[in-house]
């Protein structure tokens, strides 16, 4: 199990609410289908959210076929969210 909180280092998704020269989000999930790992946190909208600061971190992780997921907690040091197979996708997903 990981004692520390993975931080999201880089977030290329600019129609993400979330996204003001980084990730403004509290925390994260990354979701997916099988095959890859999508942040389910993404919200494409006009709206502005989150915190005035880049503070993200993954704070639930469902892909439990990563080598990075211990517990449902991503124990990778950082993440990068970015279009891939969807719109907004974990990149730093490696499935076992």
């Amino acid at each position: 199990m990981t004692a520390e909180v993975t931080e999201v280092s880089d977030c290329t998704v600019h129609s993400c609410a979330f996204n003001h020269e980084g990730c403004t989000a509290y925390a994260i999930t990354v979701s997916g289908s099988p095959d890859h790992a999508s942040c389910a946190t993404f919200i494409d909208t006009s709206e502005t959210g989150g915190l005035p600061m880049v503070l993200a971190h993954v704070g639930a992780c469902q892909r439990t076929e990563c080598v990075h997921n211990s517990h449902l907690m991503c124990n990778k040091h950082d993440v990068k969210i970015g279009s891939g197979s969807d719109l907004a996708d974990c990149l730093s997903y490696e499935p076992r």
